[in-house]
């Protein structure tokens, strides 16, 4: 589902890139539930480059495990950017990686607001040396279709920012 998004094959290129150079990601997911990080540990060898991940569905584990700013909670809600970037920050730092990713979103039916549709999803991508791409998308399907195209668009948005990092 979604393969013209992100695909096998793309995955394995990406994760022998991150061997290649010697690279760790994490990822912390809120929305996608730790779809993410499956898909990364469905490629065998994936231990080379994954230390571990954590899905943060609670404010409370987001704030406990990754750091995130209660002021950021209170002032933006869970599925904002500075939340995004919260939980990239607290993530590389937790599992000492170069690099991570982390959603969190509405994934639906339920938990609309006026202003958070479902399908609402911020990705995050970011670096260690404090490179960072954080955006807001907005995904159209049943809860599941939500949470597969945040993953896909998770890396391929990851692929090209850890393109670009490789280029500098």
């Amino acid at each position: 589902m979604y393969e013209s998004i992100f695909d096998l094959a793309d995955m394995i290129k990406l994760q022998e890139l991150l061997r290649i150079n010697n690279k760790s990601i994490t990822t912390a997911e809120s929305c996608t539930g730790g779809l993410i990080a499956s898909m990364i540990t469905e490629i065998s060898g994936s231990s080379d480059i994954f230390n571990g991940s954590i899905v943060s569905y609670s404010n409370e584990v987001k704030m406990k495990e990754l750091n995130v700013k209660k002021e950021n909670l209170d002032n933006y809600g869970a599925v904002s950017i500075q939340v995004v970037e919260d939980m990239l920050k607290g993530s590389m730092e937790k599992f000492n990686a170069d690099y991570a990713i982390a959603t969190s979103g509405i994934a639906g039916p339920t938990g609309a607001t006026k202003n958070k549709p479902v399908g609402t999803v911020v990705i995050g991508v970011a670096s260690r040396n404090g490179l960072k791409n954080v955006e807001v998308y907005h995904f159209n399907g049943n809860r599941k279709e939500v949470q597969i195209q945040a993953a896909k668009y998770a890396f391929q948005k990851f692929s090209n920012f850890f393109q670009k990092t490789l280029d500098k």
